[in-house]
């Protein structure tokens, strides 16, 4: 493993995605080659990664893939780096809901046997930071909480009252990052607005943060701390399948459509599948010779107008779904595939309407296929998550594409319409190669000429 260091917070909010960004935008103006990763289930911070670092955000969620493959999957994903930044999920110890440590940063830290940075929301505390820090770092011995940064610390005097209040625990301050209006990212309902759709101004807000790092992050010792993590043996994660297929599979991207997990997409080249991206907002046409179409999450309802508005696109996806090729869609791309989204005309794929509510559904879900698809045996069992405030009329379909299973309650989910399938389900292929293999597989097989 390479030098790696943990960005952690004491809560959500506490400003781990600013100073994980910086730091990476920091570290990669000193020449080195920075990759990030995001503990948990999450598409909008990784953007972020991506533009700080210029390689592709990735994740690492041990309850998604297992914790098996949280060091085999970070191996892979740094490869070609100097240093790996993992910025945290919510607070330091906050896992899977009703299942301890599991999918927790501190749980991934400890699979990495990675020193732990925490940062800290100092705006409104002095002391009693001291009784902070204490708690966090003695909590779990086995948690390397190797130095502290303060954040939105409001001047010179308020840093000396921390430092000192800090100092008889000989915890080392690694920065205090000061308030600044110019790095303040816009959120909607699920949290950042992605990078895609701001990447004049997420550059500018990313720059601002790499300036604010090397001003007031200690660089030196965090790579200090990074570069001494032990050693971790082990192979990495591969995406190579054991054979290959040529197809063509249509990529919807763009701004309505931007959550991706990387590994899913390489797991698709792997399998020999030529990825063709198209935008959905603003090209009238699907990628020639599309043998399949993967329309993943991202923020339709958004764009709403603007997807209703290039009717030619729709009508090609609902000729495309009319021919019996493979969809896989993945809630947003639920959304485009329903007769209506908030009033706003879609695809017609569908049996269903969709719209906006003031409801978050969200959380790690078992999940069962519930019919039989190209790629998936009715009965066959995946691990994945949930993030969204929309909902769907009807709820699902006859049949359904899932049966989710949380917290003891099940309830089915999606539909199955010939050769689509679509739900409010996200899915972490690292864990399950299959669906990538048998998804390239069906492409190739509708790719064949009739008999």
């Amino acid at each position: 493993m390479i030098a790696r260091v943990v960005i952690a917070g004491t809560s959500s909010g506490a400003g781990k995605t600013s100073v994980a960004c910086g730091l990476i935008g920091a570290l990669r103006r000193r020449g080195l080659r920075v990759q990030g990763f995001k503990v948990g289930p999450d598409y909008i911070d990784p953007s972020y990664h991506a533009v700080s670092s210029g390689r592709p955000g990735r994740n690492l969620d041990a309850y998604l893939c297992g914790p098996e493959l949280v060091a085999p999957l970070a191996r892979h994903g740094a490869s070609g780096a100097d240093i790996a930044v993992v910025e945290g999920v919510m607070g330091l110890f906050d896992g899977a809901s009703g299942r301890g440590e599991l999918a927790s940063t501190a749980h991934v830290a400890k699979l990495l046997r990675a020193p732990v940075v925490l940062v800290v929301d100092a705006a409104a505390m002095a002391r009693s930071v001291a009784a902070l820090v204490h708690g966090y770092r003695s909590f779990d011995p086995d948690v390397d909480v190797a130095g502290v940064v303060f954040n939105r610390v409001g001047s010179d005097h308020h840093e000396q009252l921390l430092r000192e209040a800090l100092a008889p625990l000989g915890v080392p301050v690694l920065g205090a990052v000061r308030r600044d209006p110019r790095v303040s990212a816009p959120e909607r309902h699920l949290g950042l607005v992605p990078a895609a759709e701001r990447d004049r101004r997420a550059r500018t807000a990313l720059a601002a943060l790499a300036d604010a790092a090397e001003r007031e992050l200690d660089l030196d010792a965090i790579v200090a701390r990074a570069r001494a993590a032990p050693a971790l043996a082990g192979p990495a994660w591969s995406p190579e399948p054991p054979e290959r297929v040529r197809c063509r599979i249509a990529v919807a991207r763009g701004p309505a459509f931007s959550f991706h997990y990387e590994e899913n997409l390489e797991l698709l080249r792997a399998a020999g599948a030529e990825l063709v991206p198209f935008d959905p907002i603003a090209d009238e046409r699907l990628p020639n010779g599309a043998d399949a179409l993967l329309l993943a999450g991202g923020f339709p309802e958004v764009f709403g107008p603007e997807l209703a508005a290039n009717a030619p696109l729709r009508a090609a996806v609902a000729a495309h779904a009319r021919s019996g090729r493979p969809i896989l869609a993945e809630c947003g791309g639920l959304l485009y595939l329903c007769r209506e989204l908030d009033g706003h005309e879609m695809c017609g794929v569908l049996p269903a309407s969709a719209r906006m509510t003031d409801r978050l559904s969200l959380g790690y879900r078992e999940a069962t296929a519930a019919a039989r698809t190209p790629w998936l045996d009715a009965g066959e069992r995946v691990r994945g998550h949930e993030f969204h405030y929309s909902e769907v009329e009807p709820r699902h379909g006859e049949p359904a594409a899932w049966v989710l299973a949380a917290r003891g309650r099940t309830r089915p989910d999606g539909f199955v319409v010939g050769a689509v399938q679509a739900s409010y389900l996200h899915v972490h292929w690292a864990a399950h190669p299959r669906i990538a293999r048998r998804f390239a597989r069906a492409a190739a097989m509708a790719a064949l000429p009739a008999a």
